[in-house]
């Protein structure tokens, strides 16, 4: 992940299984701090909530990280580590149902983005307003010819990675 610094461009891995979709946001969790706003692009079923939850595990948050469709935005407190102190929230959104900037800006995400890792789902076109500096994933899940077309897990995907700003593309990223 470290491809991530100084001029990288993206980073495309290939996630055989919903356990290394999990595992990539355990490792993305670890480049994370509060502050950082992910946008996650992908068709249903592409593995963005599976991604959220190997990143909601990593960072020790509260609660099952399950897809806020219909509630569109939940925040997940930090649970204190073992040695007492506490990461950042983690606050997921889906806007695929938002209908523009103005839905967005009404859930008032950036009065706690500096606080949390903030992840949404389906923000293409749309959360890029909240910051200059993101880590943009798009998942893309096989079409056709799946191993198995009743399992929405199964299939290999790909997770292309890519920073934008100076906190993902600067000298220290």
């Amino acid at each position: 992940m470290r491809a991530l610094g100084a001029g990288a461009g993206s980073v495309t891995l290939e996630l055989p299984d919903a356990d290394a979709t999990r595992a990539l946001g355990a490792t993305l969790a670890e480049l994370l701090r509060a502050g950082d706003l992910v946008i996650l692009t992908g068709d249903l079923g592409a593995g963005k909530t599976t991604l959220t939850q190997g990143l909601g595990r990593a960072l020790g948050v509260r609660g099952q990280v399950a897809s806020p469709t219909f509630i569109i935005a939940r925040e997940h407190p930090p649970l204190p580590r073992q040695d007492g102190t506490r990461g950042p929230a983690l606050v997921h959104v889906d806007a695929y149902r938002l209908g523009g900037l103005g839905e967005l800006d009404a859930l008032d995400l950036d009065s706690s983005l500096d606080e949390s890792v903030t992840v949404v789902e389906w923000g293409r076109g749309l959360a890029e307003a909240l910051t200059e500096d993101r880590l943009e994933i798009d998942l893309a899940r096989p079409r056709g010819g799946e191993p198995d077309p009743d399992d929405p897990e199964s299939g290999v995907r790909r997770a292309t990675i890519r920073g934008v700003g100076e906190r993902w593309t600067g000298p220290r990223a």
